[in-house]
């Protein structure tokens, strides 16, 4: 193995130079932006130039010599260099394609000499000047034609950085990258403008006696950094969140978890945001504001064994309706969800709407991408435990609880009323289904009233034992036709646990309600009448027959049509949602295990039983 002059090992050296020089390029505020998208590829079996530095090709990978060593400086030059190849959109396919390529590596060459920027290696330190008599033009364009017309100047040199090719550039096929919807990437142009931007802004400062370090003045003044620190001073409702979360702005590790634009982690406290997305500081607070309420609506333990995706879109179709409403920021351009016909509504009733039509949902994609969730730590996500002692779902109720306290003491605007609803409502804990239940009975079935009767006297008093006095008893008429339907859901795939413990709740309510009967039928791949039962009696009546499929829509128009069942009388449905289509024209609840969806959109109550 070679040595270096210091005695130490040549690789070593050589990845401790690299090292230093990528550190330059990635902190100088001009070069930043275009370093977060590139892929820097250092190693044995990618195609670098045996005999050169490098080579870029038109999807961003820049390709080292592994084992070359130079100064750092030397690999900041030939950092930069690729990198502007990238950034004056120099990939162009010219039917002469040698003095296009030439007429690129000239400007580039007289940028970076301009700017004094690196230090070029020994081959390409004097090189004519743009203007000069060897060449007169001082654009990519005019020295083409310039090229093309009168031919190569003899005492321009015959290779860049490669060592041996007249360009670093490496002619490939792009890699396309899979974005959703209407996604349109930032280009490498617009990627070396932002730079432009920070370049000037770092002059500025420096100009007005602002000492920051360049790698700070860099991180600090990326859109997303700038879009946190104003929800840090100037949103209160999100402020206690923004300065929790990290940011994590790295398109390799975005890459890597198939991030097209932005993604949350509740349980690592970390926003992600794709550079490559190439979003504005004002979609920035869009999309940090649509981050953090999911995670302070807590909408990955709300979804209770949904399926993730559609949850995910459901709850998108919510926020970004309020996002709108509230004007925070600007929308991306990414192909929003929003749609007007849902506005109102929960995120649990847009998913049982969705549900309906997968075949059009699925195709929809969150800000992470198609068929991906953008709340990482859901049930088709990474799932990490809570750490010991930390409980991060109470955190994050208390800072949203908090801030909406700030948020009106302080006199910020309105809020919609269905976000301002439903953070007060995660302030109190979720009613179980079971009291729902009751809720519906008293809904339906009014405490029975009672009447003064002689025909059977109460006690009479020892100190007027001639004194009849009257008796307070249930009005009789009053329970006729206190009824109601039970269709049951008796297929193979019902818990039968599960529906032990309805039917018990079923028969309580009625006993406490002073509901006599209830009229009955069992559904699987046929309806079976059983007439009308007292309510403790159903549960050892039923027998799941484990036939396949399961109809309950001639169970329904059963109890509809007959006619000693009253017009008025309500329909409990008890299925665990593997059923065809149903509906009903008469008040009705549903009773549903957690985590299920029903084929339709329910128009009545729905009680998910857990």
């Amino acid at each position: 193995m070679s040595r270096s002059k210091q005695g130490r090992p040549a690789t070593s050296k050589a990845l401790e130079n690299f090292q230093k020089g990528f550190a330059m390029a990635e902190a100088h505020p001009l070069f930043s932006p275009l370093v977060m998208r590139a892929r820097v590829v250092r190693s044995r079996d990618c195609p670098y130039p045996r005999e050169g530095w490098a080579k870029v090709t038109p999807d961003g990978a820049i390709y080292l010599h592994p084992e070359r060593v130079v100064e750092p400086e030397e690999w900041f030059y030939s950092l930069a260099h690729c990198l502007l190849h990238l950034g004056f959109g120099h990939f162009q396919a010219r039917f002469q394609q040698r003095e296009w390529d030439l007429a690129c590596e000239c400007v580039v060459w007289q940028f970076l000499a301009t700017l004094k920027l690196g230090k070029p290696p020994e081959a390409l330190r004097n090189l004519p000047e743009l203007g000069s008599p060897e060449l007169p033009a001082r654009t990519e364009e005019s020295l083409f034609r310039h090229f093309c017309q009168d031919g190569i100047p003899a005492d321009l040199p015959s290779y860049s950085l490669t060592g041996t090719s007249f360009t670093d550039m490496l002619e490939q096929p792009a890699i396309r990258q899979r974005f959703h919807g209407l996604y349109k990437p930032e280009t490498w142009e617009e990627s070396f403008g932002r730079g432009l931007v920070q370049a000037v802004s770092s002059a500025v400062d420096i100009a007005g006696g602002v000492v920051v370090p360049p790698g700070a003045r860099a991180k600090q003044s990326t859109p997303a950094q700038r879009a946190r620190s104003w929800f840090v001073g100037s949103f209160p409702l999100l402020g206690a969140l923004a300065a929790t979360f990290d940011l994590i702005e790295d398109s390799l590790v975005c890459g890597r978890m198939q991030i097209s634009i932005a993604a949350v982690s509740d349980y690592a406290k970390e926003i992600y945001i794709n550079p490559s997305a190439g979003l504005s500081e004002s979609e920035c607070r869009f999309v940090i504001a649509h981050e953090l309420l999911h995670v302070a609506l807590r909408h990955t333990t709300r979804c209770r064994g949904r399926d993730p995706v559609l949850w995910n879109v459901a709850c998108d179709f919510v926020i970004n309706e309020w996002l709108v409403e509230m004007r925070i920021g600007s929308i991306p351009r990414v192909g929003l969800l929003l749609d007007p016909e849902l506005k109102g509504l929960s995120a649990e009733a847009i998913y049982d709407r969705i549900v309906t039509d997968l075949r059009h949902f699925r195709r929809l994609g969150t800000f992470r991408g198609v068929g991906l969730g953008d709340m990482l730590d859901g049930p088709g996500g990474n799932w990490w435990s809570t750490p010991a002692g930390t409980d991060l779902d109470s955190f994050y109720r208390s800072c949203l609880a908090q801030g909406l306290i700030y948020h009106h003491e302080q006199g910020r605007g309105l809020l919609p009323a269905g976000l301002v609803e439903e953070i007060r409502a995660l302030s109190q804990p979720p009613i179980p289904w079971d009291v729902e239940l009751a809720r519906w009975f008293d809904d339906y079935f009014a405490p029975l009233e009672s009447r003064r009767t002689y025909a059977r006297q109460s006690r009479r008093q020892s100190s007027t034992p001639d004194i009849p006095r009257p008796r307070y008893v249930p009005d009789p008429q009053a329970g006729e036709g206190r009824t109601f339907g039970v269709v049951l859901d008796t297929s193979g795939s019902m818990d039968r646990r599960l529906l032990g413990e309805c039917l018990g709740a079923i028969a309580s309510y009625c006993e406490s309600r002073e509901v006599q009967q209830a009229r009955v039928v069992f559904c699987d791949a046929y309806a079976y009448d059983a007439g009308y039962m007292r309510p403790e009696e159903i549960a050892g009546r039923v027998k799941v027959r484990g036939r396949g499929g399961t109809i309950l829509q001639p169970g329904i128009d059963l109890l509809e049509r007959a006619e000693d069942f009253p017009k008025d009388g309500p329909i409990l449905i008890v299925t665990d949602g593997y059923c065809d289509h149903f509906h009903t024209r008469r008040g009705h609840a549903i009773l549903l295990p957690e985590g299920r969806s029903l084929p339709v959109a329910p128009k009545g109550s729905v009680f998910r039983m857990r």
